[in-house]
Parts: structure tokens; C-alpha cells; sequence
């Protein structure tokens, strides 16, 4: 029987030391190929932007005395998915695994995370996908910290890899965000939540008085409005971790038919509105643009 092929990204870059740990936890599960950014690319989302070149640059390396074949692409995290199922691979990945962050990705920044957009590019190739991320201070989340253990990362990476390898997933679940609080441990407790409709990270405007053109952000403290089902309050009040099964169909969950009613009675009396309008010539409408 032919061991699972796991494909492992991250938006952090190829260097990422949660980048290898998440590797280590997996290597007991089957052949993990590794295709991650040749850079820092937090943020990224699910993009696919025209102005990376897709090169790519072999970073094999041994771990545990087992060598684990590496790429380092030109790319953002979802089209390193890209590049490892259509390119790099030599047969179908069995698991898309994105991580470790440097950070959590949870509530409404969601669609933000690079992280979670390279696991949704796992999940539209029809293949079980997860992200999972590590709470760190906001120093950190562009260069990780030194100091991280992440002995509860792997623990947990490797029960839910397992899990997703055993068990075929509901069709409305696309992938898994999981999120460890970050003073974590491999027996902390873990709970299934909802995605929050709270902002962990909270913009700022740009501090131009130091030269600073680009929004910033500082994180969100007050959780007092949180639903408690969610994943927000189970990693940042209650110190659990947090399993968020997430979809690619974004539909509204709303009463359609009520929707399109309503849609349709405000376009007919918009309708009725311009019909009571004087017309305009095009003498006087050219007049009026002059």
C-alpha cells in the first residue's frame, strides 16, 4: 500500500521553524512534500497575484535523519498548493496541511490569512485541507520567536492529519482552521467552534508622522460581545484550542425567496421612479457636462 503524500505550505516562508515542526509531526503519517513560499507572505489571503514569476528552488532537507523533499516558489501560499498539486508532485496529494503561523488566524480576518487561503486552495482541489496557527504576540508574526515551543503544534497537527486521512469529511467542509492558544500544551483541551463576526486584528491608520504609508493594525481585547461558540472566545477567554470547520461557499444564510422578493419590489418602484422623470435632450445634457 502506498503511504499518504501530505503537502505542507505556510505563508511565513520556506525558512519558518513552524514551518518544519509541522513537517516532523507529519513524517510519521506518510511522504510529506514540502512547497511553501520562497518569502514572508502573511496576508496573501487566497490570492493569486500576476507579478510573481512561479520560479522554483529545490530546499530538500533531512529531519529526524529522514529527507523530506522541499520547494521554495516565487509564489503566495494558495499558488504553492497550485504549483505542488498540478506541478511538483508525482501523484495526488492525499492532505494539504498550511502552517504552522505565526499568529492566529481566527474571527473575521479569516479571508485575510494567508495561512487559511493556501488550506481553501487545498479544499477546491477536493482535497482534505487544514491550517493551524499558533497565538503569538504581534512582534512576532512576521519573524516567529526563537523561543517557541512547539511540541503542542506537532501534537496537535498530527491527531488532526490522522483524523483527515481516516475519515472523509462532510462536502460543506472544505478544510479545517485551527488555532492554539499560546500557552498551549498537548493536553489542552479542543473544542469545534463557529468562525467569530469579530475582528481579532483591528486596523489603524497609517502613522505618517514616522513615515508610515500602510494601515497598520493592533489586536482586538475586548471580547466581551464574542458568541461564545466561537473561536475567538474559546482560544482567547477560555484557553481552549479552537477547530473551525470552514467552506469556500460563501452564500449568505438567508431566506432567498424573501431576499429576491425584496429585491425585485425596490427595483420596480426604482423602475417607476426614473419613468416620472423629465428626459433630458442631449443639447441640454451636453450643456450640463460642459
Amino acid at each position: 500500500m502506498t503511504n499518504p503524500l501530505i503537502l505542507v505550505t505556510n505563508d511565513d516562508g520556506i525558512q519558518s521553524a513552524g514551518l518544519w515542526a509541522v513537517v516532523e509531526a507529519l513524517l510519521p503519517l506518510g511522504e510529506v512534500l514540502v512547497v511553501a513560499p520562497d518569502r514572508q507572505w502573511s496576508g496573501g489571503g487566497r490570492s493569486m497575484p500576476p507579478d510573481v514569476t512561479g520560479h522554483v528552488t529545490e530546499s530538500g532537507r533531512y529531519v529526524d535523519g529522514r529527507w523530506v523533499t522541499a520547494y521554495a516558489v516565487d509564489a503566495s501560499p494558495a499558488l504553492c498548493v497550485v504549483h505542488g498539486v498540478l506541478e511538483l508532485s508525482n501523484r495526488r496529494p492525499d492532505l494539504v496541511v498550511s502552517g504552522v503561523n505565526f499568529g492566529a488566524n481566527m474571527g473575521t480576518d479569516l479571508t485575510v490569512s494567508g495561512t487559511v487561503g493556501a488550506a481553501l486552495e487545498g479544499g477546491s482541489f477536493d482535497i482534505p485541507s487544514m491550517a493551524i496557527s499558533l497565538d503569538m504576540d504581534k512582534a512576532y508574526h512576521l519573524t516567529g520567536n526563537t523561543e517557541t515551543d512547539y511540541s503542542a503544534t506537532k501534537a496537535f497537527t498530527y491527531q488532526f492529519a490522522t483524523y483527515l486521512l481516516d475519515h472523509r469529511m462532510s462536502p460543506d467542509i472544505d478544510a479545517l482552521n485551527i488555532n492554539l492558544p499560546a500557552n498551549a500544551t498537548a493536553t489542552t483541551p479542543w473544542r469545534i467552534t463557529q468562525a467569530s463576526r469579530h475582528r481579532l486584528y483591528v486596523p489603524q491608520a497609517p502613522d505618517k508622522s514616522n513615515g508610515n504609508n500602510r494601515p497598520g493594525y493592533r489586536r482586538n481585547r475586548d471580547y466581551s460581545h464574542t458568541d461564545k461558540h466561537s473561536d475567538l472566545y474559546s482560544v482567547k477567554v477560555e484557553g481552549v484550542v479552537s477547530v473551525t470547520p470552514i467552506s469556500l461557499n460563501l452564500t449568505s444564510r438567508v431566506d432567498m425567496d424573501r431576499l429576491a422578493k425584496s429585491v425585485r419590489a425596490s427595483r420596480s418602484e426604482k423602475s417607476q421612479w426614473r419613468s416620472s422623470q423629465p428626459m433630458l435632450s442631449p443639447h441640454v445634457g451636453e450643456s450640463m457636462v460642459a
